[in-house]
């Protein structure tokens, strides 16, 4: 299964399971992974969600753009995604991400949807999209600048640069960094934390955080859907994955000022 979900002693831990790729997600997986924080959420054995990436390399550095891109160029919102994206979807267990190294693109996207987030001191963060054409918009745009300082998610989203994950933790986007060997453990560590907690009480802590936080969080999804749409139908969406492919510089249109 390139989508893994195994709930043992009160912990569901979800396993994007495609390595030799970087854990890059197909459309199926998209599907696959909202059905398992969907099957996490309505779990009774489950109190605490743990994802993770198969492998060492990566944890997930998003979609697969074979795939994907076309698809949203087609005239696909993104929003078919969401519940993958933990968008629109009653999770009000805790989520914690390990993050065992690369997480770029749509894997950060998920990552962001996450409630504690802990990574290998080696892992890489990055927003690549505009380098491609496109925006971030599986909720990014809409957490991102809520959850970090306005200046930090701005340097993030719109030069697409790598972070190490000491800077990611400086920027407030993780809660620990520790050595690779030991994601999982502090991982696992932290969701035996909640173990010994009232589950009604974290629950509905989260769930009042997430209804409070902002009453017009999913009015901002779904703006954040059209804007994606608009991105990834342009022109310079189309020239983004022909460059992908050619391996060769982006020559975007929008670039009036070169021509």
């Amino acid at each position: 299964m390139a989508i893994e979900y195994v709930a043992d002693n009160g912990i569901a831990t979800i396993t994007i399971n495609r390595p030799s790729k970087l854990n890059t997600l197909t459309l199926e997986m998209y599907k696959d992974l909202g059905d398992a924080f969907q099957r996490a959420a309505d779990d009774p054995c489950a109190a605490v969600c743990i994802l993770t990436g198969a492998g060492e390399k990566a944890f997930c550095v998003g979609a697969d753009l074979t795939e994907s891109i076309p698809y949203l160029a087609d005239g696909h919102y993104i929003d078919e995604w969401d519940a993958a994206h933990l968008k629109h979807i009653k999770m009000h267990k805790p989520v914690i991400a390990a993050v065992n190294g690369m997480c770029m693109g749509g894997g950060f996207e998920i990552m962001l949807g996450t409630d504690i987030r802990v990574a290998s001191s080696t892992a890489k963060f990055a927003l690549p999209e505009v380098s491609l054409g496109i925006v971030p918009a599986g909720g990014t745009l809409t957490r991102l600048a809520r959850q970090i300082p306005y200046a930090y998610a701005m340097e993030a989203i719109l030069t697409g640069r790598k972070l190490t994950a000491d800077e990611a933790l400086r920027f407030g986007i993780l809660n620990y960094v520790v050595p690779p060997e030991q994601v999982m453990d502090k991982a696992v560590e932290l969701a035996q934390m909640f173990l010994k907690l009232s589950t009604t009480a974290v629950q509905t802590a989260k769930e009042a955080v997430l209804k409070l936080w902002d009453m017009q969080i999913d009015q901002a999804f779904d703006t954040e859907s059209m804007l994606g749409y608009k991105a990834f139908t342009s022109a310079d969406a189309k020239e983004g994955l022909s460059s992908f492919y050619e391996k060769r510089p982006a020559d975007f249109p929008s670039r009036a000022w070169e021509k």
